[in-house]
């Protein structure tokens, strides 16, 4: 309507009765126009915003959920629910690829190594370097699988290490772990490191490497997968947000697709309920936590456990 268009270009100082009488039409004329044609003019906007957050994800298609959309457009200064924000996504099919059902199995705990009594059961982290979680899954790719291990940091939930392998042998849990001690500052004794009973976290190799630097081992309780539930949790987001719905070539595709994933989107971009709905890089900043950055990326110098480390 022309009156409404000049009302916001006037910016309402010369007021709705005086622009009606002016263009000679009632303001109940006026007020019938704008109910029916304002709520579609700000649904339209609304659609429009949704699809580009959904959207506009890389190459890759990365998609978040409703709720961190919904989080998203609040920021904006959307006044949008969660499920306004689902209604939309799902007439428009922007839903998330939902997971595939099959499930290579990865962790293989009939061995004869150590069972480590679980340390982080009641364990709430208040600082970076505390807590570290690490689990391996499979990654589905067009005429075969690979295998990912990650190590997080519970305090941030940040992916600190990560390693692929076409294999399942204890070297690709230590490549994880080896990247996330030369990206960390740990101090001896104030680390602990949890996983599943699986036999690469349990095997001499990697407890020694964990005992070398000062980080005390500890494992889920047989059958009871939520003692992981953060590395769990992390994995799931991976396939959801990532993996499903991809048609990897090759094992090189696939790691450099999931790189991407971890460092740009998952790290410094992905909103956590658990972390005020901030991205793990993000809520470190925010609290102050001290040097967790490797030197090479902070500029300092690496500690001597980092050190020790990187020579192993």
């Amino acid at each position: 309507m022309v009156i409404h268009a000049e009302i916001v270009r006037q910016g309402d100082h010369m007021g709705i009765e005086r622009m009606c009488a002016l263009a000679g039409v009632s303001r109940a004329g006026y007020y019938r126009h704008w109910l029916a044609s304002q709520p579609r003019q700000e649904e339209t906007a609304l659609r429009d915003e949704i699809q580009r957050l959904s959207l506009v994800r890389r190459k890759n298609g990365y998609r978040d959920g409703y709720r961190l959309i919904t989080i998203q457009l609040q920021r904006m200064g959307w006044a949008v629910n969660h499920k306004r924000v689902a209604r939309i996504r799902r007439e428009d099919n922007l839903l998330c690829v939902p997971k595939l059902s099959f499930r290579p199995p990865t962790t293989d705990s009939r061995h004869g190594w150590r069972v480590w009594p679980n340390l982080a059961r009641h364990l709430a982290p208040m600082a970076v370097n505390q807590l570290w979680v690490a689990d391996i899954t499979y990654i589905r790719m067009s005429e075969a699988f690979v295998y990912l291990a990650v190590v997080l940091d519970g305090f941030s939930r940040r992916v600190v290490g990560w390693a692929m392998a076409d294999h399942l042998r204890a070297e690709l849990a230590l490549s994880a772990l080896d990247m996330a001690i030369g990206n960390r500052y740990v101090t001896k004794g104030a680390l602990i490191h949890h996983s599943d009973q699986g036999v690469q976290y349990a095997c001499g190799d990697y407890i020694a490497r964990l005992e070398r630097v000062g980080i005390q081992p500890s494992m889920s309780r047989a059958g009871c997968p939520w003692d992981n539930a953060m590395a769990e949790s992390f994995m799931r987001t991976l396939k959801r947000e990532e993996v499903n719905g991809q048609a990897y070539r090759d094992r090189a595709e696939a790691e450099a697709s999931i790189e991407a994933f971890i460092e740009a989107v998952y790290n410094r971009q992905r909103l956590h309920s658990a972390l005020a709905y901030l991205a793990p890089e993000e809520f470190e900043a925010k609290q102050n936590a001290p040097s967790c950055l490797a030197a090479s990326e902070a500029g300092g110098t690496l500690s001597p456990v980092a050190i020790e480390a990187h020579s192993l």
